[in-house]
This record gives C-alpha cells, structure tokens and sequence, in this order.
C-alpha cells in the first residue's frame, strides 16, 4: 500500500511549512522513521520523516517551497504500484482538479487505503483552542529563496554531492560549497569533519538582509518571509490591536546585585552569574508570590498557574522566539544561568524543540545589552503580561552625605487590563523591587 507524505505539523503553532532541502532523491528506499525532508517550520528547520516502508516514488514539492499543514507533499510506494490518482491529488493551483484545502486532503485520507503520514494537529496550544481549519487565512507561498552552494552542488546521481545529511546540514548552515570538498568518508562521502575543517572560510554565514543597494544595482530588493517572520507578524497583530494595554515603569537599585554577584565569583567559574540570570530569578520568584499576573486570558476565563514557566525572548537573524525555562521559580540562579545561555545558544541556531518554546506562562524582554535604557514589550498572548527590562547604567542620586552613584535598572510592565489591574501590576512591581534590592532572599 501506498504511503502518503504530509506536510506534517512540527511545531503546535506551525500552519504552512517551508521545504528547505530534500534529504531523499526520487527512487531511493526509505524506511519508516527515517528523514526524507528539512522543514522550516514558524520557530525552528526540523526533519519531516516517512510513516511507512518503500521507494520515495515521488516528490510533489520542490525545495524552497511552502505547503500549508496536511498538503500532500510526496508519495512511497512499492517499485510497480500505480500512484497516478495520489499525484493528481497535489495538482498545481489553477490545473484541472486543483489543490484541495488542507482539511479536505486530512479528511480524505481517513478514507483511503494504505497507511498515512497525515499530521494530528494539538487540540489545544498554551489553553487555547485551535482554530478550525475554515478559519485559517489559506497560506500564500513566499516568492523562491535562491538555494545555497550546498543546495545546488552538483553530482553524478541524481543532482547531489555524496555527502551525510548533517554534513549537509552543516555545510548549509555555514555557507560551504559541498562541490569543492574532498570526502574523506567511506567512498568519498563527504561527512561532519570535512566541513568543520573547511576552515574560517566555512564560518557560519549570517541570514541575508537588505542592503543599501542590491548588487544588481536595484533601486530595492524582496526579501521573502520565513516562516518564523510570518508568525511574528501575525502574532504582534493579534496582541496590540485586540488587547486593552497599559504600561507600568520601575527603577530598580542594582548596587547589592553588583556586590553579589562580585562575592560569587569569588567563589569559582561555577558560581558566576550575569545579571540577567539574577533578573531571570526574581522575576521568576515575584510570579509565585503574584499568581493574578502568572496567568492566561482565554477569552470566556482566566487560567491562573500555580507552576512558573518563564518565557525569554531570544533574537535571532531570523526574528524573534522565546523558549522557556520550566519551573524557574525552584530552581538555583547557576542553573538558570547554564539553562539560559543553552537554550538562548540553541534558539539561534535554530534547533530547540517544539516543547522548548511553548508553555510559558509569563515572559520578559532584555534589551539591556544594546543600551536601550527603556522600552515596551508587545504582550505574547494569551499571557497577561510581559517585562520589559532597559540597560543597568550609573545615575547621581541624593543621599544623607550629598550624593552618590548607584547602579540603577529601568524595567516597564505591559500589562493586559482585561485580566490586570492597576494596582496588581503595582503589587508585583514592588515585590521585584524587594528581591532585586536584597538578592540574598534569591538564594535562601
């Protein structure tokens, strides 16, 4: 029996997903759980496997392109099976019997025969119900992104170099031209080591961006979306437009912070921690004193946690995402630190897992490392409220001599006023306050 290949749903928000490379050419074998595709998904490039035994007998997406979640995306079946009535199914838009919408393709499949790989979508994401497939804006594909040296290498069968998928995962991830690397893998494969001795040269080469002028000499340039720019719009919208805003601003003392975290490295490399990762704590501790803001709005309710999951905005070349840090609240500022700066490391290079950015219950914004002394954070919904915190700098302040010099901190609370008040956004401002100015009460 024939199995059909879906553009699966990688991640719980993911809606149309965007084929980055095939790692299986037309005619190969495939075994079930084995990788036949990167996928870009809203938040992360992800491998979309096969549900079942055979020869990858057709590939219905080329690379580059987009397929909203439940689009038939390529077929295994036996050597002589006859496949033509599951390839008319993924015609091209504007063809006789054109696309089907993706609820009618998952549909359809309930009562085909042969096994499926048709996604199961999540019935609810972070309280929230997902939307019916009716409701869905119908996905626009971006206009082609031109391949990487890696994509278009060349070979003798079947338009591949002979390389590993990791190697050319790397090799797409740093900008190495898999045509110009000698193999030193079984049969001239080229593998993970080629390309990490490929030298500086190979260095991981940023995400594109506009420039002044395009090389051709255009007057602009298009660049299309990611997936993870696309969702970053839509959920922007969906949170300022909708959500009754309101703002709440603090300066906190730094000057007990600065001499903790002096006396800590006192104590070995171990105990070093930044002042983010003391923020991260307070913050997190502040949350289970204030359950009414460690909440989520639902629309018909309010779902209050009685568990602190920290959400961490992260920017990367290609947007923002915020994974989040699990019961932050009871655990130490060194682990904090080390969970931080290992998830901040693996959402840049794209590779956290859907379970690591979804979940939180709260989150906050640093903008602090770019000298940005204070700013507003858009709330990510259906969360009630976000932090965002500005850079520490020294400011003259009065005291009983005259004057001195403390370190100080600017962080504003959004907050949404369907669920927070006033006052309440004022009562858990001032409980960080306490924390932050006597961090000993962190590390009881």
């Amino acid at each position: 029996m024939a199995t059909k290949v879906f553009m699966e749903a990688l991640s719980p928000t993911m809606e149309e997903g965007r084929l980055v490379k095939w790692l299986k050419n037309e005619g190969d074998a495939v075994k079930s759980g084995e990788p036949l595709a990167e996928v870009e998904t809203d938040k992360a490039i992800m491998e979309l496997v096969a549900r079942g035994d055979g020869i990858l007998r057709k590939r219905l997406v080329g690379e580059n392109e987009s397929r909203p979640v439940g689009q038939l995306v390529a077929v295994i079946a036996a050597p002589d099976e006859n496949i033509d009535a599951l390839i008319a199914e993924a015609a091209p838009a504007g063809a006789a019997g054109g696309p089907k919408p993706a609820e009618q393709v998952v549909a359809k499949t309930q009562e085909s025969a042969g096994t499926t790989s048709v996604p199961r979508a999540p019935a609810e994401v972070q309280g929230e119900a997902s939307a019916p497939p009716q409701q869905r804006a119908p996905a626009v594909p971006p206009a082609p992104v031109p391949q990487t040296a890696a994509q278009q290498a060349p070979s003798a069968n079947g338009g591949q170099v002979r390389s590993s998928p990791l190697a050319r995962r790397l090799a797409s991830e740093r900008g190495v031209d898999l045509s110009r690397l000698q193999g030193s893998g079984p049969g001239g494969r080229i593998i993970k080591r080629d390309i990490e001795s490929a030298g500086a040269a190979a260095a991981a080469a940023p995400a594109a961006r506009p420039t002044m002028r395009a090389p051709s000499g255009a007057d602009y340039e298009d660049v299309a979306l990611t997936q993870i720019r696309k969702t970053i719009a839509k959920r922007l919208a969906e949170s300022i437009g909708p959500i009754p805003t309101f703002y709440l601003t603090a300066e906190y003392d730094l000057s007990r912070v600065t001499e903790m975290r002096a006396a800590m490295a006192e104590l070995g490399d171990e105990f070093k921690v930044s002042v983010n990762d003391i923020l991260l704590k307070a913050v997190a501790t502040a949350l289970s004193q204030h359950p009414e803001v460690n909440a989520h709005w639902l629309g018909d309710r309010i779902r209050y946690y009685n568990r602190v999951h920290l959400g961490m905005a992260v920017a990367t070349n290609d947007g923002l995402i915020v994974p989040v840090i699990f019961d932050a609240d009871q655990k130490r500022m060194r682990d904090i630190s080390a969970e931080a700066k290992e998830l901040a490391k693996r959402a840049r290079e794209r590779k956290l897992k859907p379970e690591e950015y979804t979940g939180s219950t709260f989150s906050i914004s640093n903008l602090g490392m770019f000298g940005i002394d204070q700013f507003t954070a858009i709330i990510n919904p259906p969360e009630v409220g976000i932090l965002a915190i500005g850079t520490a700098s020294d400011v003259v302040v009065p005291d009983a001599d005259g004057f001195k010099v403390e370190k100080r901190l600017r962080v504003t609370m959004s907050c949404d006023h369907r669920a927070v008040d006033g006052a309440v956004g004022a009562e858990f401002l001032r409980t960080l306050r306490r924390l932050i100015e006597n961090p000993l009460m962190l590390v009881y």
